[in-house]
């Protein structure tokens, strides 16, 4: 019976230290502070160029590749949210090289969704994007709305992965409804009257690389301040028209996409006040 007793002593003993050893040391957390934030800014916006079952192989399975993320949203005809990275934890999406106003390497300050979207194909007629179904967007702008609220994110921090990597990324595509999102006070959209009245002007005198540049680096985009047409500010410009002018994107410095780029953002029901 002794004998018994001290192993069933030495046993909880040595789960004692077990435990002792998994849990770390005794911390305790009763206290707080109103003093702190979230650390994450942004939330990044993604679709996946494949189908959910190898969207989710890749994402959760797949080695020897950096690429994970926060949420996936599938296809199906009831769109399912997978939560694969905690939010309290970076992931691999944004990119080393990705940036937004002055902040590089968004992989540590921000939140990533991708969406389950084929992306696009080039045929005789040119390019064809894959629509968003409906449901999917449904389902997308809650959790979307849920996040920036628990983390305070700002409207112009909710931005495409094209937007904060335009050198090579082009999701989450032509046909993302960004617009549909602004109408959900989500992301701020040009005022369209405003670029309505400047289209003309700008038909008539366009403004120089420069001033492209500017207004563009204004708005968050990392863009070369060069005052030169090459290849790294047409890429930022396609990013830009893939966002707020879908219908042409060329990366061409033309009269439309100066007025847009010269209009008020606005945010749909936003209250005056200023954003982190």
């Amino acid at each position: 019976m002794n004998l018994l007793l001290n192993c069933l002593v030495a046993g909880m003993f040595a789960l004692g230290l077990l435990v002792g050893c998994v849990s770390g040391p005794g911390i305790d957390r009763w206290l707080s502070t109103p003093d702190q934030r979230s650390r994450v800014k942004y939330l990044v916006l993604h679709y996946t160029v494949t189908d959910t079952p190898q969207s989710i192989r890749i994402l959760t399975h797949q080695t020897g590749v950096e690429a994970s993320i926060h949420y996936l949203l599938s296809d199906d005809e009831r769109p399912v949210i997978y939560g694969i990275v905690d939010e309290s934890r970076a992931a691999y999406q944004a990119g080393g090289d990705s940036g937004w106003k002055t902040d590089r390497n968004l992989n540590n300050s921000s939140i990533g969704i991708e969406i389950v979207n084929p992306g696009w194909v080039d045929g005789p007629n040119g390019r064809t994007w894959t629509p968003f179904p409906e449901k999917q967007i449904d389902t997308l702008i809650p959790l979307v709305k849920d996040i920036m609220a628990r983390h305070h994110i700002a409207p112009d921090n909710v931005v495409g992965h094209a937007d904060v990597a335009p050198q090579r990324k082009q999701d989450p595509g032509a046909l993302f409804p960004w617009k549909r999102l602004a109408a959900e006070g989500i992301v701020p959209w040009p005022d369209e009257s405003v670029a309505a009245a400047k289209r003309a002007r700008y038909k008539a005198a366009l403004p120089n690389i420069a001033w492209f540049q500017r207004k563009l680096a204004a708005i968050g985009y990392v863009v070369p301040r060069d005052g030169q047409p090459g290849q790294a500010t047409r890429n930022v410009l396609i990013a830009f028209q893939t966002h707020y002018r879908p219908s042409k994107i060329d990366g061409e410095p033309d009269a439309e996409t100066a007025a847009l780029l010269d209009s008020p953002m606005r945010v749909a029901g936003a209250k005056a006040g200023g954003t982190r």
